[in-house]
């Protein structure tokens, strides 16, 4: 049976999303049918506010509708230390946590030739600058402990190889082939607290 055009748009839509296969998509397009007007017009007002106001912090590349975003804005944080992600996604999920107070750096990207993704020489050279700039003691890379994070984690390896910075990655509580992004409040911490020192930097100790 051949669906109406529009309703066959919208479950194709659907289907773009991450982890949306045909069923849910359906499932989804017949559930906005039921509701009224302007349900719709307010999810639509909200699609069209996230595209046209929603941009990367200049500054640490976080997904913010003001420049800087409230973090980099936030005099209070710890400007010594940096957190790297791969994504805001990522970002969100260890802010959320509570359990770290510095600073971000998004990346943005991930190094995955299989998928024909690199890491930019301008996302590289901008996360150098940014260390530089702010006078940063330790570098945490919190890259998600799958292959595309491993690899991603040691070409940032390389960048700040010349660095005189402490370098630090996310260890013991996050499971291999998982995503930080779905990790709770308590596995988040014992990473944090738990991270492996990968050199030594101006304030390094023996």
């Amino acid at each position: 049976m051949a669906l109406p055009e529009p309703l066959e748009r919208l479950i194709n839509v659907f289907k773009k999303l991450p982890g949306i296969g045909e069923k849910s998509a359906r499932r989804m397009a017949f559930s906005l049918m039921q509701e009224s007007e302007t349900y719709v017009q307010e999810l639509s007002g909200a699609l069209i506010e996230m595209r046209t106001k929603l941009h990367p912090c200049p500054v640490c590349g976080n997904i913010t509708d003001i420049d800087p975003c409230s973090i980099c804005s936030d005099m209070l944080r710890d400007r010594n230390t940096l957190l790297v992600t791969e994504t805001s996604e990522d970002l969100i999920s260890i802010e959320q946590s509570g359990v770290y107070s510095g600073i971000y750096h998004v990346l943005g990207a991930r190094y995955s030739p299989l998928d024909g993704e690199d890491l930019d020489e301008a996302v590289l050279c901008k996360l150098k600058n940014r260390i530089l700039s702010f006078d940063i003691d330790e570098v945490i890379i919190a890259t998600s402990p799958r292959i595309e994070g491993d690899m991603t984690y040691f070409e940032l390896l390389d960048v700040l190889e010349d660095l005189d910075v402490n370098v630090s990655r996310l260890a013991y509580g996050l499971p291999v082939g998982g995503s930080i992004e779905f990790a709770d409040r308590v596995t988040i911490h014992a990473a944090l607290e738990s991270r492996i020192r990968l050199n030594k930097g101006r304030n390094g100790k023996e």
